[in-house]
């Protein structure tokens, strides 16, 4: 089965036998370590098409049972699909987990031949979780939603230095901007809303997620894109997927604060929106909000734990496929 993505296996695990290739990316380059060190010498392939068939044909030779990279702001995507195309095992970690693993082990230094002895080293070691790879379409949805964040952002920026100006060319220049990234916003809509029609499994979800008080349409994409695992996991498990987990901190007779950490971000972001609105028009969030609120919680924490019923409800949702007026006493 052909994988990308990972998080850390359950501790006990133990470790596989079998080569495993590290693969540290940049730009031009791609620097290629494994494990046992004699199958695969430190060696270097240029990050294009012509590279990655070279790299494949190596990495064929080898057999390896995991081939390990990290996510490097896009410039893995193309090395990926070659790899997944040729049926090579391929997994890409969290570079956070992999910096973490370094400093344990007690490497400090960083190069592009030490980070790519690292990654094998932690594939070795962690045997990472392995997930199914996204489909184009699925790929291509979190393109869209991506793009139409940063519009977003440059939007909000631009407004924000609108407010701040008087000088009226300055105005003339920056309403101008405005006006470019508002149709390029809505291209990014248009595009999305195409894209979700062709779509069947999408449409019904979107409608399904969409039909709870407080989430709207850009949620609802955001977790079909960026939490395809919605569904299909338990509550526990996609809440700390996100990072909506209370992590505990205790030692001893000790017990720390219950902090949440980690997760996805980017979904982190949505569900934050979508639970303010559901605090004040979703009855259920509502009344659990105000419920915590009156026992003396802080209004940042008791939102966060609206974040958490709100996920665990849409989780249950998109399970049994049943709309929010017939699940309220679900999940």
């Amino acid at each position: 089965m052909i994988v990308i993505h990972a998080t850390s296996s359950p501790a006990g695990t133990g470790h596989l036998s079998g080569t495993v290739v590290g693969i540290d990316i940049s730009k031009a380059r791609l620097d290629v370590v494994s494990l046992p060190a004699a199958e695969l010498p430190l060696t270097s392939f240029d990050n294009d098409a012509k590279g990655h068939a070279a790299l494949i044909n190596r990495l064929r030779e080898l057999s390896p049972r995991l081939i390990v990279l990290e996510s490097t702001g896009g410039y893995q995507r193309a090395v990926v699909a070659a790899l997944a195309a040729a049926a090579l095992p391929v997994v890409v970690v969290n570079p956070r987990q992999v910096r973490d693993f370094a400093r344990a082990v007690g490497i400090l230094a960083k190069t592009d031949a030490i980070d790519a002895a690292v990654l094998a080293r932690f594939g070795a070691s962690i045997n990472p979780v392995m997930r199914p790879l996204p489909d184009a379409q699925t790929t291509a949805l979190v393109d869209l939603l991506t793009r139409r964040r940063q519009l977003l952002e440059l939007h909000t920026a631009e407004s924000n230095r609108l407010a701040q100006t008087a000088a009226p060319k300055v105005k003339a220049s920056i309403k101008a901007v405005l006006i470019v990234l508002k149709k390029q916003i809505d291209a990014m809509d248009d595009d999305l809303d195409g894209l979700i029609q062709q779509s069947p499994c999408w449409l019904e979800k979107e409608t399904l997620l969409t039909s709870v008080p407080g989430v709207g349409t850009q949620t609802a994409r955001t977790l079909l894109g960026c939490l395809p695992e919605l569904g299909q996991i338990s509550r526990q498990a996609v809440a700390a997927l996100v990072g909506v987990a209370p992590i505990n901190r205790d030692s001893g007779s000790m017990r720390g604060k219950r902090t949440t950490w980690g997760g996805r971000k980017i979904v982190r972001s949505a569900l934050y929106m979508a639970a303010l609105v559901a605090s004040r028009y979703n009855p259920v969030i509502r009344s659990h909000y105000q419920k915590l609120l009156a026992a003396g919680k802080a209004k940042k924490l008791a939102l966060v734990a609206c974040m958490r019923k709100l996920l665990v409800k849409l989780n249950a949702i998109i399970r049994t496929k049943t709309p929010w007026r017939t699940s309220l006493e679900t999940a």
